[in-house]
């Protein structure tokens, strides 16, 4: 929040609803959020392209929460049932080459996940606590993997049709000091759900046709 608003006149589209309650205006932009303030504008990366920061808060603080001597964590993808009897399955190789494939993590994005947790998290009586960003796990797989993921992800082929409540893919770490990786991925994985809804049921409507 800022010092003060821009006029109204100066603020337009989606901004315009919140110059009213004397906040300042968050915009959609190209490559975030667009804040105006009476200085000017700034611009605040949404994340999308740090890893760090695709997942569900409370995920954040997981690796605190796993029995002591945890070194693998074992996760499997399945469809428990719909309005069909099979599911076909498509769309988890775009989120692999799209978000997981290569050196993904970095220190730019490591700090860039520090400094918005110590945010989301604070409080204004009691602070923030270290330890809830696994900021050393973070750095951990920086130097010992060079900013690769240390998982590994088996699946069944891209289009397989398949009764429900089958293994659709698997993921487990490959670190035992990365056991907490695995669930923390699950948040952008679930994304999958989509594509293979729109083929599922583009499937069944072509039966029809």
């Amino acid at each position: 929040q800022g010092d003060a608003c821009p006029p109204a006149a100066a603020v337009v589209g989606p901004a315009r609803r919140f110059h009213a309650m004397g906040q300042c205006c968050a915009v959609p932009g190209v490559d975030g959020y667009d804040f105006v303030y009476s200085g000017g504008l700034k611009t605040v990366p949404t994340g999308m392209n740090n890893i760090l920061l695709l997942t569900d808060s409370y995920k954040v603080t997981h690796h605190l929460q796993y029995p002591p001597g945890t070194e693998t964590v074992y996760s499997y993808f399945e469809c428990r049932g719909g309005i069909f009897p099979e599911v076909c399955f498509f769309g988890l190789q775009y989120f692999l080459k799209r978000y997981l494939v290569g050196e993904v993590v970095t220190k730019a994005k490591i700090q860039e996940a520090d400094t918005y947790f110590r945010l989301h998290f604070s409080n204004p009586v009691w602070g923030y606590d270290e330890k809830l960003f696994n900021r050393a796990g973070w750095e951990h797989i920086l130097s010992k993997h060079g900013g690769r993921l240390p998982v590994k992800i088996r699946a069944v082929p891209e289009g397989t049709v398949l009764p429900y409540k089958n293994v659709l893919f698997t993921m487990e770490n490959t670190d035992p000091k990365c056991f907490w990786l695995t669930n923390y991925l699950e948040t952008l994985l679930v994304q999958v759900w989509y594509p293979t809804t729109v083929c599922t049921q583009s499937r069944e409507q072509k039966k029809i046709i």
